[in-house]
């Protein structure tokens, strides 16, 4: 019962904090499915040009792939494909869960953002990336980043 308790009152905090409509405006439930590369990495082609996708709570990058049963799994599909401005090699932490909204794509009737701080060389200031494995949406590359060079 005690190791219950904690998941229940994550539950309870979950749902009274979802809003019962959902704030993210980037979802497309026509996007094309994803595809995997050799390299275990997303296959993307199209570079965003709008400053808030991915940078933005509300224009999160939507990852959505099969399931969602291995939580970081697409993240890293995803952040793996990307490099900094010039090419630089990225590192990334993930540094929280954030920003509930309601999905039909959770058991639970509710998803959360995980934010992600990324690094590279010569940066001054890291980068912080919100990502959705609930929804689907084009996948793209954020303004300002590039993709890894093969």
């Amino acid at each position: 019962m005690k190791k219950i308790l904690p998941f229940i009152a994550v539950f309870i905090s979950i749902a009274s904090c979802t809003s019962t409509k959902s704030t993210i405006k980037n979802i497309d439930n026509n996007a094309p499915n994803l595809t995997l590369v050799e390299n275990n990495t997303f296959l993307i082609s199209e570079f965003s040009k709008d400053k808030k996708y991915g940078y933005d709570k509300d224009y999160p990058i939507n990852i959505f792939f099969e399931s969602t049963r291995n939580v970081t799994i697409n993240q890293q599909r995803f952040l793996n494909a990307l490099a900094g401005p010039k090419g630089e090699k990225i590192s990334y932490t993930k540094l929280e869960s954030c920003c509930p909204f309601p999905t039909k794509r959770s058991e639970m009737g509710a998803g959360l953002l995980d934010v992600y701080e990324l690094k590279w060389e010569g940066q001054k200031t890291p980068v912080l990336l919100y990502l959705n494995i609930y929804e689907k949406g084009v996948l793209m590359v954020p303004f300002g980043m590039s993709l890894k060079k093969k």
